[in-house]
């Protein structure tokens, strides 16, 4: 069964192939992939690699965490689950104004 890994302080040169390839020397390496911030579309400095096998996982955790890969030192552990996240708002009641005017009856202060 395949292992995802973390891997974090990648340095923002680091392709998906050049990881793919470093880690190919721990075993075989299912998916690798560097993650973009969707503003810039540049790195944001961390990826994941699936290894194919746990046996694999554990040994590309010991050959590169807290080594150095394209002069950065990278830290190497199992992936957790995306923990949920609240839903972000942009509508609703959160920031407009009301006004109130009061009864229409009698005098106005307008």
């Amino acid at each position: 069964m395949s292992k995802k890994l973390y891997v974090g302080g990648v340095s923002y040169s680091t392709t998906e192939g050049a990881l793919k390839d470093a880690f190919s020397q721990a075993g075989n390496v299912t998916s690798a992939i560097i993650i973009m911030d969707k503003m810039t579309g540049r790195s944001k400095g961390f990826g994941f690699v699936e290894m194919a096998t746990e046996e694999e996982a554990q040994a590309a955790i010991e050959m590169f965490n807290g080594k150095e890969l394209d002069g950065r030192q990278i830290t190497v552990n199992e992936a957790r689950p995306q923990e949920d996240r609240p839903k972000r708002s942009f509508g609703g009641n959160g920031g407009g104004r009301s006004f109130d005017r009061g009864s229409r009856g009698g005098s106005s202060n307008w």
